[in-house]
Formats: structure tokens, sequence, C-alpha cells
């Protein structure tokens, strides 16, 4: 047997192991910890549990915790910077790659900067001081989108350019103007990308801590602020157990969003071959 074939052969085996070694390996590590009494999880490590307490576990955090606080707070966060990073991303994005300009092509540079150029914490404060935006929802919600307008950008630009004008023009010649070509033609063919960007937004703007801290820190909590807060506070300390509770707790909402999100992408490139 040559070695093409038996590299061939191996290939499943390999990136099954990787994929186990990268992810299986710390997500074993958090749900058997969770699941661990405080003396048990002391020193973490990949045992199972004398007896699995993890509902239990997660009773006593979304209690002592004041989870539904921050929950309802990175609710109040991450649903209007989703929305709005979509909505008006998705439409920066259909005019960028319908009009082929020299002015264009400079804002679409500007607009795909933020990608790899991120703003500057202390500059961002202080303009959202001057603006009275400092320490409210508002504020955030503005930086995250400023922040993943950029992302959005990038991925429906490209997306567009592979959707035929033909049917922008049919809906035209039929009389339809911008906005509903936009929304009855452009919109539901955006679908896929657009839940892969839903994806990719939602897990940043859920997990962030880094921006959180700085803009709304100890006036809106949010999942990982207010974890971050009990754990400063010592309320875990060498709670192991109650800290990878919290984040199996925190990453349920991002399974969902996945999960529904992962329906709609098949859905649309299905729907999109149909036609």
């Amino acid at each position: 047997m040559s070695d093409s074939r038996i590299w061939t052969r191996l290939q499943p085996v390999v990136a099954t192991a990787l994929v186990l070694s990268v992810i299986g390996i710390p997500l074993w590590l958090v749900v058997v910890t969770a699941a661990k009494s405080q003396g048990e999880a002391l020193n973490p490590d990949l045992s199972l549990p004398g007896r699995w307490q993890l509902l239990e576990n997660l009773s006593q955090v979304w209690v002592d915790g004041q989870v539904p606080l921050a929950f309802l707070g990175s609710l109040l966060v991450v649903v209007p910077t989703v929305a709005g990073v979509l909505a008006f991303g998705s439409m920066a994005a259909w005019i960028l790659a319908r009009r082929a300009t020299k002015v264009n092509a400079v804002l679409y540079a500007l607009g795909i900067s933020g990608i790899v150029l991120p703003p500057a914490v202390v500059t961002v404060v202080l303009l959202l001081r001057q603006l009275g935006l400092a320490g409210s929802a508002v504020g955030m919600i503005g930086v995250y989108m400023g922040i993943y307008m950029s992302t959005v950008i990038f991925f429906v630009t490209g997306f567009i350019r592979t959707i035929p004008k033909e049917l922008e023009e049919a809906a035209q010649i039929d009389g339809a103007g911008p906005v509903r070509v936009f929304r009855r033609v452009v919109l539901p063919m955006l679908r896929p990308v657009l839940a892969t960007a839903t994806i990719l937004i939602c897990l940043y703007v859920w997990n962030d801590v880094f921006y959180a801290f700085f803009v709304i820190g100890g006036r809106l909590d949010t999942l990982p602020l207010n974890l971050f807060s009990v754990a400063s506070a010592g309320l875990y300390l060498n709670n192991w157990h109650l800290i990878f509770t919290y984040v199996v707790l925190m990453s349920v909402p991002l399974i969902v969003v996945l999960a529904i999100a992962q329906r709609k992408i098949i859905s649309g490139i299905t729907s999109g071959a149909v036609k």
C-alpha cells in the first residue's frame, strides 16, 4: 500500500484525535469539575466525580451568583448589538458590493480595517464620556456595533458579489425601489452568511469582559462581568466547582444560538440550490 493511501486512511483518525484533544479534553474538564463537590474540585482534573451533583451546583450558582440579573444584562446588550450590526452592516455591504467606484473601494477598505485595527479603549471611553453614554447599555451597544461592523461588511460584501445582479434588476423592472429590492430579494439570500455572522458576534459579545469592564463595569452586570465580580470578591474562592458550573450555565445560550443558526445555514443553502 502506498504512503498516499495510508495517509488518506489515517486522516480521519488524526482529525478526530486533534478535535478530541483540543476541544474534547477541555470540555470534559469543565463538565466533570462542575459536577463535583467542593472537596473533589480543589485540584481540577479529568477524573469522574464520586457523586454527580451538577444540578445542585447549578441551583446554587443561579441563586448565589445572581445569574438572572446578569443574564438580562447580557441580553440587553447582545440582542440590540446583533440586530443593529446585521441590519446596518448588510445594507452597507450591499451598496459597497454593487456600486464599484473608487470612493466605495476606499470606504470598503476603511470598513473592514476594524478587523485588524482594534479600537483604543482609552479613546473610546473618553468619547463616550463626552457623549454622555459612558456606563450605559446604549454606549456599550454602540461600541460593540463599531467593533464588529467590519466583520459583517467583510463577510456579506463577498457573499453579495456572488449573487447575480439580474435578480435585482428584474425586481427593479417590476417597479420595486431600493428598499424593497434589498428586503425582498437580497436579504432572503443572505440568510446563510448572516447566520454565520450571528454565531461569531454572539460568541464575541456574550463572552466579552475587556470592553465591558471599561465601559459599563459596575453599572450594568453581564454574565462574564458578574462571574469576574463574584470570583474577585471571594464568593467562589477555592470553589472551582461553582466557577466551572457558572461557565457551563453561561455557555447554554450560545449552544442554543449555534443550533438554531446551523439550521438556518443548512436551510438557506438548500433553498438557494433549489432556486
